[in-house]
C-alpha cells in the first residue's frame, strides 16, 4: 500500500529534449549587419594620373619635334660632279693670255619634302687664288626628295695669267689642272601659298685631269 502511494507521488521523468544539448545563439538586429571593403588610397590614383600625363607629353614632345625636323626647310645641297675642258689656248702676244671654255655639271640635291625652284645658279672659277670668270645658269626645277642636274659654260677669252704663267705650264706638262670654284645657288620652296627662301654657297678647290676631262680632287665646304 505505502510503495502505491509513492509511485502515484514520483513525477513522470520524460526524456531530454534535443534542445537541451545546444545553446540558440542570439540573433542580430538589422543595425549589425556589415560589409568589408578594400582600402581604398586616393594618392595611388593621383600617382597614376601624373606618370600617364608625364608619358602622354613626353610622346608629344618627340612626335612634335620630329615632325618639325622633317617639315622644317633645310638649305639645298649642291655638288660639281664634272669639269669638261673643251678648249685652253695661251696667248703670248701682245701678253700672256688664257682662252678657255668648261663646261660645269652641278647636282642639286634637295632634301626636303617639297619641291625646290632654283631661281638662280652662279659658278665663279679661279686659278690659284686668282678669280677668271664667272658663268650663271638658268632656272631650274627640283623635285622633293630628289635630285638634278645642271650645266653651265664658262668662257674665259683673254684672260691674263702673267704671274701664274709658270704654275699654269707646269700642271699642264703634269696633266693636272687645280681650279678654286665658288657656286652659289638660290631658290624657294615649290609651295603656292608662301614662299621660302634657300640658298647655299659651295667653296671647292678642284684638280682636273686634263686629259680625260674628269676630277681627280675635289674638297668642297659650304660656306653661310
Amino acid at each position: 500500500m505505502a510503495l502505491s502511494k509513492l509511485e502515484q507521488q514520483s513525477p513522470t521523468q520524460e526524456p531530454p529534449s534535443p534542445s537541451h544539448c545546444y545553446t540558440a545563439l542570439p540573433t542580430q538586429s538589422p543595425d549589425e549587419n556589415y560589409a568589408v571593403l578594400p582600402f581604398y588610397s586616393p594618392g595611388g590614383r593621383l600617382r597614376w594620373c601624373g606618370c600617364r600625363m608625364l608619358y602622354t607629353g613626353t610622346a608629344s614632345f618627340f612626335l612634335l619635334a620630329t615632325l618639325v625636323y622633317i617639315f622644317w626647310p633645310s638649305d639645298p645641297d649642291v655638288k660639281i660632279v664634272r669639269m669638261h675642258v673643251n678648249r685652253m689656248k695661251i696667248h703670248t702676244v701682245p701678253i700672256i693670255a688664257l682662252d678657255m671654255s668648261l663646261l660645269i655639271t652641278l647636282k642639286v640635291r634637295n632634301s626636303d619634302v617639297y619641291s625646290m625652284d632654283i631661281t638662280s645658279l652662279d659658278v665663279a672659277v679661279g686659278y690659284r687664288g686668282k678669280m677668271l670668270g664667272h658663268v650663271t645658269s638658268e632656272q631650274g626645277h627640283v623635285k622633293a626628295l630628289g635630285s638634278s642636274y645642271v650645266e653651265a659654260v664658262l668662257q674665259l677669252n683673254g684672260v691674263e695669267v702673267l704671274s701664274d704663267v709658270v704654275y699654269l705650264l707646269e700642271d699642264l706638262a703634269k696633266g693636272t689642272v687645280p681650279f678654286d670654284t665658288v657656286t652659289e645657288v638660290a631658290g624657294s620652296l615649290g609651295l603656292s601659298f608662301f614662299k621660302f627662301p634657300l640658298k647655299a654657297k659651295l667653296l671647292c678647290e678642284i684638280v682636273v685631269h686634263r686629259t680625260n676631262q674628269t676630277i681627280v680632287r675635289q674638297n668642297c665646304y659650304p660656306q653661310k
